[in-house]
């Protein structure tokens, strides 16, 4: 998606800094945080919202709650949050689905 701008982060169109990237995701730091530490887990593949995840996804959705437990361990988080916003309702502001993790209990 041409306008999205985690597909413009992914594509490196953007320049932030990226915490972590694999072959399926990306993570950097929420520029609006919420909490001390608020991370933002970013599937390279654009889908919209959690609304629009296929059965084909489920291995994809699943990666992100990974990668969201590796970067909680790496930073030594002793405690955490994992969410996802659907909809403007819910906060969901752009449109490519992305796991929050949040947390103020560092043990660094």
């Amino acid at each position: 998606m041409k306008d999205c701008i985690f597909c413009q982060l992914i594509n490196k169109g953007r320049p932030p800094k990226i915490i972590y990237r694999d072959e399926k995701a990306i993570v950097i730091k929420d520029i609006n945080p919420k909490s001390p530490v608020h991370l933002l887990i970013i599937p390279k593949k654009h889908i919209a919202s959690i609304k629009e995840l296929k059965e084909e996804d489920k291995e994809l959705a699943g990666h992100l709650i990974l990668t969201a437990k590796k970067i909680a361990e790496r930073k030594g988080l002793s405690g955490y949050k994992l969410m996802f916003n659907v909809g403007r309702q819910a906060g969901q502001i752009i449109d490519h689905i992305h796991l929050h993790l949040l947390s103020n209990n560092l043990t660094e």
